[in-house]
Formats: C-alpha cells, sequence, structure tokens
C-alpha cells in the first residue's frame, strides 16, 4: 500500500464527526495503475478490492462490517459476478481504515448500518469487478496477440474461442495489475436478469469457520503480554467521577494498575479480566451524580406527555391540507395515545476493544459497525496523527447500531495509553453492556383520524413527543433544528415514506430530549412509528366497521409499492379466508431504509393474556436482491429481534439510571417461543432497498393487532410483560 497521505489530526477528527457515517474527504475509486501493489502475501492487485494469487484464489476486499447480517458474502457476490471468477476459490478480507485514508478512500465508506452495507456500495464494487475482468482478460489478450473482444471470462478461465488458448487468472494477474485501468464510460454492468451468483442463495462465506470456532471476534484477542480491563462509569449518566482509593486494591492478586480514564470512569488493569473486575468491585469509588440522579421513567414520561399538547412547539415532518380544521369540524373523531420505551440492544458480544499504544504508533482490534469513527477516535483519544494509528476490524458478535459508537474505543486507548507498550484488552461487563448503552429513544404519540358522514378517512393528525437520536449523536445532521430521522416511514417521499393517500395530514414532533443517551437501535425509528401508524389504522377500521385490509387498501392507491407487499403477504397469510379455530390475525406495513415491507401474523390467546405467535409473515421489495437466501434470514432475525422487543425490550429509569442489568431482568425470547416465519421477496428493480431492518417494524403492529381482533383489547403500550401479557 504504497500512497501515503499526511492528514492534520485535528482536521480528520473534525471531518468524521461532521460526515457522521463517513469522512468528509472526497470518495476516490483508482482501480490499479501502472505499479503493482501487492497484498501481504505478495500476491498483486488487480485493483484494490481484488487480490488473486498464482492458484487462483481471488481475495475480494469488504470494506463494510460483518455482524451476522450477510454484507460480507453478498458484497463478494456482487463483485466475483462482475469479475466472473471461480466462487469455489472466494475468500475476503478486510482492508484498514489507516489504508483507506493513506489511500485517498480507495475503498469509500466504511460505515454499515442503515441496512446500506449493500445498497450504497453496490455500484462501485460491482465496477471493480468489471474493471478486474477486463484487465485480465486484456493482459490474456495482449499475451496471444488478439483482441481482446475475441476473448471470454469465466470461472478464472479466460478463452480464445477462435484459436482454442486457454489461460487462469491466476497466470496472466502480474501483467493486468501493470495495465491501465478503462475508462468509467467503458465499463458495463450486467442486467441483473443475467447474473449467475449474484442473485442466488449461495452459502455464506463466514458459517465455516463460525462453526468450527476458527472465526475470531474481538473478545477472542490474545496478544503476548496483554493484560486486562474492567471498568466503571457512574450509574447516572451525565454524572462524573469524584474520586477513588487505589491503595485499597492495588495489592490485590493480578492487579497491576488503576487508572481514570476520563472524567466518568474509572478502570483496574490486571492480569486477567476476572481479577481486574474483582479488584474493580473492591474499589472504592466516590460519584458526583448531579441532577440527573432525581430523574425516573415516570418523571420523563410525564415531560413527554406535555409534548403531546397542541400548544407545545413542534417540528413538522409531513404535511397537506388543514388536518386540524378537518378535525375540528368532522363528522366523527377517534383518538389514541401510545407509548415506546427505551430499549438495549443487548448484542451476546460485550463491547470489547484492545489496545497497544507507544509514543510512535497506536493501534486498536475491536468490531466495529464504522472503522473510520473508530481510527478518528483512536487519533483523538492517542494524540497521534493518521499515519501513527490502525484500526484492525474484527468481526462483530452483534451490533444493531451500538457498535457504530465509538466510546469503548477511546476507553481503551485511554487505558492503553497510561500503560505503554503492554497490549490492553478492555472488556465491559454485561452489566456495563447493558446500563450504559445507548438506547432506542423513548417517545409518546397522539394519534387523532377524522371521517366524514360518509365514513371516509379526512383527516390524520399524528403527534410525535420524545427523543431525537440525531441532537445527540450527530447535531450537524439535523435540519434547522428538526431531527429527519424521527419521522421514519411517515415521510412524504424517499427511503421511508408514508404509504397512504389522506385529504389532510399532519406529522409533528414535539423534541425532548431526556439526560438518557439515544442511539441508533436497529430499525431505528419505522419500530415505534410502525406501531403507531398500523395500530392506528387497525382502530380506524373497526370504528368504521370495515375491514383492515380493504380500509388500507382505499388508501393505498397512489402508493402501488406499498400496495403490492400489503397484497402479497394478505395471500400469503390467507386473509379473508377463514383462520384455523381460535386462531386470529393481524396485517402491517411501512416503507424503511428504500425497501416496501409488510407482515401479516397468527395468534391465539388463552386467559387474555397468553399469546402463541403461531406463524409470522413478511413479504418485502427492496428492488434487487443478491442473496434470496440470505434475505430470507434476515426477515427471521428481524422478527426475533422485533417480537423480543415487543414482549420483554423495555429500559426502565430510576434514581437517573437504567434499572435492567442482564439478561435476567432484559429478555430475549427463546427458540420454543419463535412463530414459523415465511417471507414473500417480490423485488421490482429499479432501487436499491435495505433487507436487515425494515422488516423488524411490522414484527410489533401486526401481532398487536392480531391480539385486538383476539380479544377486542387494544395494546398501545410496550413492552408487554409490563401489561402481564407473556408468550404462551
Amino acid at each position: 500500500m504504497n500512497q501515503h497521505v499526511k492528514l492534520d489530526r485535528r482536521a480528520f477528527v473534525i471531518g468524521t464527526a461532521a460526515a457522521g457515517a463517513g469522512l468528509a474527504i472526497g470518495l476516490d475509486l483508482p482501480f490499479g495503475g501502472p505499479t503493482v501493489v501487492r497484498a501481504a502475501d505478495g500476491s498483486p492487485e488487480v485493483n484494490a478490492w481484488i487480490v488473486i494469487r498464482p492458484d487462483d484464489t481471488t481475495v475480494i476486499r469488504i470494506a463494510r462490517s460483518e455482524m451476522g447480517q450477510g454484507t460480507l458474502t453478498g458484497l463478494a457476490q456482487l463483485v466475483a459476478e462482475e469479475l466472473e471468477c471461480d466462487w469455489s476459490k472466494v475468500t475476503t478480507e478486510y482492508p484498514t481504515p489507516g489504508q483507506n485514508v493513506a489511500r485517498k478512500r480507495v475503498w469509500g465508506d466504511f460505515s454499515t448500518g442503515g441496512s446500506r452495507g449493500i445498497r450504497t456500495s453496490q455500484d462501485y464494487v460491482r465496477k471493480a469487478g468489471a474493471t478486474a475482468r477486463m484487465m485480465l482478460v486484456q493482459a490474456a489478450a495482449n499475451e496471444w496477440k488478439v483482441p481482446a473482444s475475441e476473448c471470454t471470462a469465466s470461472d478464472s478461465v479466460i478463452t480464445h474461442k477462435a484459436s482454442g488458448k486457454t489461460t487462469t487468472y491466476g497466470k496472466v494477474v502480474e501483467a493486468a495489475a501493470k495495465l491501465t485501468p478503462p475508462a468509467d464510460a467503458e465499463i458495463k454492468l450486467k442486467d441483473p436478469k443475467d447474473w449467475k451468483i449474484a442473485g442466488k442463495g449461495v452459502k455464506r462465506l463466514d458459517t465455516v469457520d463460525k462453526t468450527t470456532g476458527k472465526m475470531t471476534y474481538g473478545i477472542d484477542v490474545k496478544m503476548p503480554g496483554m493484560l486486562n480491563a474492567a471498568l466503571k462509569e457512574c450509574p447516572v449518566f451525565g454524572g462524573k467521577l469524584k474520586s477513588y482509593d487505589e491503595a485499597k486494591v492495588t495489592g490485590m492478586k493480578g492487579v497491576k494498575k488503576v487508572v481514570r480514564v476520563n472524567d466518568s470512569t474509572v478502570a483496574v488493569v490486571a492480569d486477567t479480566w476476572w481479577h481486574a473486575k474483582t479488584a474493580l468491585d473492591a474499589l472504592p469509588i466516590v460519584w458526583d451524580e448531579g441532577e440527573n440522579a432525581k430523574v425516573s421513567s415516570e418523571s420523563i414520561a410525564k415531560w413527554l406527555a406535555e409534548g403531546l399538547d397542541n400548544s407545545q412547539p413542534a417540528f413538522i415532518g409531513n404535511q397537506n391540507g388543514d388536518a386540524k380544521a378537518a378535525i375540528a369540524s368532522a363528522a366523527k373523531k377517534v383518538e389514541a395515545v401510545y407509548n415506546y420505551p427505551y430499549q438495549n440492544h443487548a448484542a451476546m458480544e460485550p463491547l470489547n476493544a484492545t489496545a497497544l499504544y507507544t509514543p510512535d504508533k497506536c493501534e486498536v482490534w475491536t468490531g466495529t459497525q464504522n472503522g473510520e469513527a473508530a481510527f478518528a477516535a483512536t487519533l483523538e483519544a492517542s494524540g497521534l496523527p493518521a499515519e501513527k494509528c490502525e484500526v484492525h476490524k474484527l468481526i462483530l458478535g452483534g451490533g444493531f447500531g451500538r457498535r457504530g459508537m465509538t466510546d469503548y474505543v477511546r476507553q481503551a486507548v485511554s487505558i492503553a495509553k497510561q500503560m505503554p507498550g503492554t497490549p490492553v484488552k478492555l472488556l465491559w461487563s454485561r452489566e456495563d453492556d447493558m446500563q450504559h448503552g445507548t438506547y432506542h429513544p423513548v417517545t409518546q404519540c397522539k394519534l387523532t383520524g377524522a371521517f366524514d358522514a360518509d365514513n371516509n378517512l379526512t383527516a390524520l393528525h399524528f403527534r410525535l413527543s420524545g427523543q431525537s437520536i440525531l441532537h445527540t449523536v450527530r447535531p450537524a445532521a439535523l435540519e434547522n433544528g428538526k431531527d429527519p430521522a424521527a419521522f421514519q416511514g411517515l415521510n412524504p417521499s424517499g427511503d421511508f415514506a408514508f404509504g397512504y393517500t389522506v385529504p389532510n395530514l399532519l406529522v409533528e414532533h414535539s423534541m425532548r430530549n431526556p439526560h438518557v443517551p439515544p442511539g441508533f437501535w436497529r430499525g431505528v425509528n419505522i419500530n415505534p412509528n410502525a406501531i403507531y401508524m398500523e395500530c392506528f389504522m387497525d382502530e380506524l377500521a373497526h370504528s368504521v366497521g370495515q375491514d383492515p385490509l380493504e380500509f388500507r387498501r382505499k388508501l393505498m392507491s397512489k402508493h402501488p409499492k406499498h400496495l403490492a407487499v400489503l397484497n402479497a403477504v394478505a395471500d400469503k397469510i390467507g386473509w379473508g379466508k377463514p383462520a384455523p379455530q381460535g386462531v386470529h390475525r393481524g396485517l402491517a406495513q411501512i416503507m424503511g431504509y428504500g425497501s416496501y415491507v409488510a407482515g401479516a401474523a397468527e395468534i391465539s390467546v388463552t386467559d387474555g393474556s397468553k399469546i402463541k405467535v403461531h406463524r409470522i409473515v413478511a413479504s418485502t421489495d427492496p428492488g434487487y436482491v443478491v442473496n434470496p437466501a440470505q434475505v430470507e434470514r434476515q426477515i427471521a432475525g428481524s422478527f426475533v429481534y422485533g417480537l423480543s422487543g415487543l414482549f420483554y425490550g423495555g429500559c426502565t429509569v430510576k434514581d437517573g439510571r437504567i434499572e435492567q442489568a442482564n439478561f435476567d431482568t432484559y429478555n430475549s425470547m427463546r427458540i420454543a417461543e419463535m412463530p414459523k416465519v415465511e417471507s414473500v421477496i417480490v423485488p421490482s428493480g429499479g432501487f436499491w432497498g435495505g433487507v436487515g431492518e425494515p422488516t423488524i417494524g411490522v414484527a410489533a403492529p401486526a401481532v398487536l393487532n392480531a391480539y385486538f381482533a383476539a380479544t377486542g383489547k387494544r395494546i398501545r403500550s410496550v413492552p408487554l410483560r409490563d401489561q402481564n401479557i407473556t408468550f404462551a
């Protein structure tokens, strides 16, 4: 990697913060050049994305993070499709964010979240594959002294049909790597209808290593001479560390040092993590908890409820007509208030990072959803320039948005900086992970619908009150103070468009930000907004005696893609046909992350409080499908996450701190509770939507609507555990 660019550390950090998911440096995609760049094993790059070894193994570089969602395999499929390589000989590796900066961001955006991993990089990674194929073919044609147009490539073999000559990629890669890449105008991507590898449900590339234990996660890192660190943060968000008595633990077994990490955190470094944790628990610590220690779930709920009053200021996210006037003069009015709690990411692998600091170099090994942000955090915490820092990305044991943050990276570097020359692995305890997260924001919503004398819906008013993620995490992304992410699923157009046509519509958000830090949580704001919108749509339908499906259909004539997935899921669930005895159905739909999704559930209820979810169906239109088997797995996984949130997933606040500390108080659904999942994939083409997050949003409202069909009771607050409703 022979290009080096010196960057001012402060400019780099500021640029990363301003760009949010990526850097503020322009994207540059040089696909090769006359100088051969070599991988660590000496094999030549055809371009930055593709290394080919002499034995025809193709190494595809993946800039995005893999956390179980399958992006690694999907991106490799797209590159391999255009490259025409032998899929059985494909392997992958991560480039590092430090290399990316040094090479003028040749790999583009390292951020993995918002279901963007494939859809926002598919174009340039496909071009990388196509470019490499053209260069390899040209190298063979040059050797044979024939026009490249007479040569074809397939399964890493190049053929000149007229002469019968063949060669392999591994034999011509040295020559190919020295060629000038073709101009962008010469690169023609395949029509998806001609795909042979992409579009197929091929096996994931990382499954074998996971099942054999070969896969290395951040928590698995071991290095010679490595020490281990455990930490404690002030239990109240915003509180400070006043003092601690280091002398009380310095003589304990294995303890090497007690360090102040930052203004609110102290850590113990020891030979093993358990020794560090044991000493930390014995360390006398005095906290300044501050005014936030007076905050509770009840005080937050009261404050949010005040924001539902129309007299309070609010940002408008979607508006047409005059909803307030139409509601005031309506023949019939329906009103409801819904609530959605804080939720924890609860990834199985607790946060961790291993750091090695010297005055000349700082390296970090960690699982991160944003390698560039982790790199920027390393620069800032170490005080070293970009050319003296590096972050080595590892596979994530769950991310769900939490590992897009960098607090744990900063902490690891801060600790290692106080132990120069010694690698230190920081591992959060499960309690740290649960009680010092960034949580799905708490919100409430007051919904009002109006009908004319003929039971036609004439107006809708959504008034959201609650927390803004962007206000805390990425304030530069606010639009004149408004958080556009708060309106996901309710927007007039775009990736989160509202799927109904109503003559008078008003969607607004009264922003109120409690001290508990919010964060991006898988599915983000489509999760509460889908409950608010789709459960209230059911309420409106039942209030005028109309079938919930037909009621929606009448409002969706101008939204054909929304309607198509709704019809597909209704057909699959058998809507309109008798359900089995004692079984009841519910529907929901929403648009998120550029994809159209709908869900339908079949449930039975015993004793009014025990729910058996027999079957749940999802329909999705993501435009194009790279791996249909993986889409089905993502749908099933998203339902695990969505149903866990519905039944178990609320975090409560007492004395300014999160009460739930482990899986005994913050549960996740178990295998025996999981329903049968069916998927209907209806890609319509012409756009690229996300897969990992959209279907989460329809799980909860589909079940809640089915619960109403079964009991006649409307649940407007989750989790269901707080309503004494459980899985049967």
